[in-house]
């Protein structure tokens, strides 16, 4: 219910002309220009610098809050964009548990573009949401244009990069293992994982690849090298739904690092 509050909340607040949005400027946002990989790739940052106090949203944001939306269909020479996350914090407020950043993120952006030889115009609309003592979406547009780059690394593209999660392999994960079962409102999904710790109070997060689909704070366990995650999930409709296990994201956030798994065994 809180998640659906909020993206109503959303959708009428960004419906507003933007001059109606009186905290517009608790948060600036701007391109990093970055480099060319050897495969033709090019690697851009977008920074966004928050005021402080203030807080924006991870692609899963929490118990509260909207993911953000990206809209680059307006662009020039663009075959495809990928966002690259770094690892996320987990913040603790009036109850409810938000995943986020606060005070400047910086988002790597992966362009493919359609013919190197020419120069890539990212023109588009970022819908974020941010908060502080209060939570509101804010739209925010881009239109720059990426002309063609060196190849060095721009440091501070690169330090973002390195804070993303440990891919399964890269973290020692060597096996996960899923198993559904109906509930009276929805399904529950268990989720165990032999991977080594990840330092401290770990917790997981699970997307569906279908955002009518709530899923519950997790109760988390560990025994060795196990990690056992358990979830109660609804649909928005509340009725029955089906659940893909190859589009299920597990990320599972330690202390030490962070770890990104994507899909379940049965």
């Amino acid at each position: 219910m809180i998640r659906f509050l909020a993206i109503c909340l959303a959708v009428i607040t960004l419906a507003l002309p933007a001059r109606a949005n009186p905290y517009a400027d608790m948060v600036q946002m701007r391109l990093v220009p970055g480099w060319r990989t050897a495969d033709g790739t090019l690697i851009a940052g977008l920074e966004f610098d928050l005021a402080p106090g203030w807080k924006t949203y991870w692609r899963a944001p929490g118990d509260a809050g909207v993911p953000p939306v990206f809209d680059w269909s307006a662009s020039r020479n663009l075959a495809g964009l990928t966002v690259n996350w770094p690892a996320p914090q987990v913040f603790a407020q009036n109850g409810l548990r938000t995943i986020g950043y606060k005070n400047r993120v910086v988002l790597p952006l992966s362009i493919a573009p359609r013919r190197d030889d020419r120069p890539v115009t990212l023109r588009g609309t970022i819908d974020i949401g941010i908060c502080s003592d209060i939570c509101v979406p804010i739209r925010l547009t881009l239109d720059e244009t990426l002309d063609t780059p060196g190849t060095r690394p721009v440091p501070e593209i690169a330090a973002a990069l390195a804070e993303r999660p440990f891919s399964a392999a890269e973290a020692g994960l060597t096996s996960r293992d899923c198993s559904i079962a109906p509930t009276a409102d929805g399904l529950s999904l268990r989720a165990a994982f032999t991977l080594p710790s990840t330092g401290g109070q770990e917790l997981a997060v699970v997307e569906t690849g279908d955002p009518m689909i709530w899923a519950s704070e997790p109760r988390i366990t560990r025994r060795g090298n196990t990690l056992i995650a358990e979830f109660d999930l609804l649909h928005a409709t509340g009725g029955p739904f089906a659940l893909d296990r190859s589009a299920l994201r597990f990320t599972i956030l330690g202390k030490k690092h962070a770890v990104d798994v994507q899909g379940c065994n049965n």
